[in-house]
């Protein structure tokens, strides 16, 4: 699946031209004239893949790039720049940018750019899918059940589970059946991956 890639320029021909060249391989770009336009619909758009001029009059590439990252909005960026210093790069990576390139930007470099932002979006947003099912899966759980669960994930025994919780070996075979009906698994290895996935931040 092809997403948008989003271009924040304040230069229209550079917009245009990019546009351009990225609807001859088959990618929609949005273009955006300043990044002050691109905060004010950000929210209502699906995720893509970023390209930031890094010098843009009150709000820089950089600056838009940071502000991004603390509204928890991650999406691949890269960065370009008429204007490449080290340091600037160095930001750049720092706040996640997949590239830095320097402009007259190079055709190939850009389109290879944009491959590499695009796979990584497709990695989180499969992870995040993977992670909601997960806490989907453990939300079913009763808290004796969590119990068990956090217990079993450690690598504990039914056993020392039974010590532990003050239960009988039988009473927590049960919960161990409960847990792995409404887990879709009776592996524990499995449940283990559940239950760290439900567990990772979003």
């Amino acid at each position: 699946m092809s997403r948008p890639v989003y271009l924040v320029d304040d230069d229209e021909a550079v917009r245009r031209a990019l546009s351009l060249l990225l609807s001859t391989v088959g990618i929609k770009a949005v273009g955006f004239a300043d990044p002050q336009a691109f905060l004010a619909q950000v929210a209502k758009l699906s995720p893509g893949c970023l390209i930031l001029d890094i010098r843009m009059p009150v709000i820089s590439g950089l600056k838009l790039q940071e502000r991004l990252t603390e509204q928890g909005i991650d999406w691949p960026t890269i960065v370009i720049s008429g204007h490449g210093d080290i340091e600037a790069c160095r930001r750049a990576f720092r706040n996640g940018a997949v590239d830095f390139l320097s402009k007259p930007i190079d055709e190939q470099d850009l389109i290879d750019a944009i491959q590499k932002g695009q796979e990584a979006l497709e990695r989180t947003i499969n992870r995040r899918a993977e992670r909601a099912e997960s806490q989907a899966l453990l939300a079913a759980l009763t808290a004796r059940e969590r119990e068990v669960l956090d217990r079993i994930a450690e690598g504990f025994t039914s056993r020392q589970i039974a010590e532990g919780l003050g239960l009988s070996p039988r009473t927590v075979e049960s919960h161990r059946a409960a847990i792995g009906a409404k887990l879709g698994t009776t592996s524990q290895a499995e449940m283990t991956r559940l239950w760290i996935e439900g567990r990772e931040a979003p």
